[in-house]
């Protein structure tokens, strides 16, 4: 079995367990941890993480964070200026990134499809690499999280801390993480 198959295996082991209803935001996450290199092959088996969520009961929502950058840029009036002098772009990556991105994801969350059993489950977040703080959108949108918010983390886990990419410091996270080199914690 490959390490994407057996992912899915651990994912599908812990979404298969009861849930508890009365948990915070900050809570109901879930993180799929997996190495860089298999961006690619993850994104062509997200169909296993589906399926053992319906397969436990569950619904499924995706979203993805792959182009969110270049959508808020081409939103924005003065583009053409940020492309000649990107320095000046630092402080709405900071403020009006954030929410843009965050106002995206929270949407799905508060879909008329979504409620306390469903799993919203986020790809690309290493779009966001260089961008952004992973932490800081999630952080935006906690609260508008009913049922399971499931996040595919390129990345590492290590003694409570996500490193996305390995490449930054890492933050402390209440998620439940899902790695190849742990057991994974019931809620």
């Amino acid at each position: 079995m490959g390490r994407i198959e057996d992912l899915a295996n651990r994912y599908q082991n812990h979404i298969s367990a009861p849930w508890q209803k009365n948990l915070a935001g900050a809570q109901r996450k879930i993180f799929i941890f997996y190495d860089k290199s298999d961006e690619r092959k993850l994104r062509a088996k997200l169909d296993l993480f589906e399926m053992g969520t319906r397969q436990a009961g569950h619904n499924w929502k995706l979203f993805d964070f792959t182009t969110i950058f270049a959508q808020w840029m081409a939103a924005m009036e003065y583009r053409d200026a940020y492309f000649e002098i990107p320095g000046d772009l630092t402080l709405k990556l900071q403020g009006d990134f954030v929410h843009y991105s965050a106002e995206k994801l929270r949407k799905n969350l508060l879909d008329t499809d979504v409620n306390e059993t469903t799993v919203v489950a986020v790809a690309g977040v290493a779009s966001l690499f260089g961008f952004t703080k992973v932490s800081l959108i999630l952080k935006e949108i906690e609260q508008d999280i009913r049922g399971r918010l499931l996040l595919f983390f390129p990345g590492e886990y290590e003694n409570n801390n996500c490193r996305l990419l390995g490449a930054r410091d890492g933050w402390n996270y209440l998620a439940v993480p899902i790695t190849l080199h742990n057991e994974v914690n019931s809620q």
